[in-house]
């Protein structure tokens, strides 16, 4: 419906995720937040999806930021209550055990910066902007963006860039490893989805093992993530992707995999 907060189409097994509120930047309200927790769900749940692919509608922004006109009546209960639930759908995006590739194809600002840092995998074009401009607002982030852009950047970039609050180049959120690769404008589906279909082609087990170490890994000591990377690693041994895998590759073909 061309009124809906978001279009989900599937392409084999890459699921498109689209934020559609192209005449507002596709800002995040509360609608917003709470149909991209369902849909995230449903992709989850679902064993013909191997990778999502999210981004913007329109030509100029990803996501632009939260819903300001929304926000503005807010009291600081509701305000909290919107600060969970933003964060409650990163945590969702992010925790997906299967691969999500943000496609920046424009601004993305606040909420949306933080919507990004939420996924796997960040491809910009070379025009994209990004930054957390809240200070501006008299507000600070509230859906993560203080903690995973310090675990992105790094304590002084942050801080830069929360202090501050202007955006910065696709370039430069590259050299500070905020996004993952910067292709130029019109190149960018086509590397999303050379990147998507590789992903898609992948074992899922494996997918799934490796965002799993990852996470348990930045919130843990050192030991106990390599006591669970262990553990995961052996669990993969009793899979049939792990046999064909290697028997594959002994055969010099190649693999093909089916999630089992």
């Amino acid at each position: 419906m061309a009124d809906a907060p978001l279009t989900v189409v599937d392409d084999g097994a890459i699921r498109w995720i689209t934020v559609n509120r192209p005449d507002k930047l596709n800002a995040l309200n509360r609608e917003t937040l709470e149909a991209l927790d369902s849909a995230f769900l449903a992709a989850g749940q679902e064993e013909s999806v191997r990778v999502v692919v999210l981004t913007g509608a329109g030509p100029k922004a990803f996501v632009a930021g939260a819903d300001i006109a929304e926000m503005n009546g807010l009291t600081p209960v509701q305000g909290r209550d919107f600060s969970l639930l933003g964060q409650a759908v990163m945590r969702r995006i992010e925790r997906l055990p299967k691969p999500v590739i943000a496609r920046i194809n424009g601004f993305a600002l606040g909420g949306g910066l933080e919507l990004a840092m939420a996924c796997h995998l960040r491809v910009a074009a070379d025009s994209a902007r990004v930054g957390q401009p809240e200070i501006n607002l008299g507000l600070i982030p509230g859906f993560g963006g203080s903690q995973r852009l310090l675990r992105l950047c790094g304590r002084a970039a942050t801080l830069e860039l929360l202090l501050l609050g202007a955006p910065i180049t696709a370039a430069r959120a590259l050299q500070l490893g905020i996004v993952n690769e910067v292709v130029a404008a019109d190149a960018l589906d086509a590397r999303v989805n050379e990147l998507s279909t590789q992903l898609a082609r992948s074992a899922p087990l494996a997918l799934r093992g490796i965002l799993d170490a990852v996470h348990v890994g930045g919130e843990c000591t050192l030991a106990d993530g390599l006591e669970y990377e262990s553990a995961q690693f052996g669990l993969m041994f009793a899979t049939e992707d792990m046999r064909e895998g290697t028997s594959a590759f002994l055969a010099r073909r190649p693999p093909v995999f089916q999630n089992r």
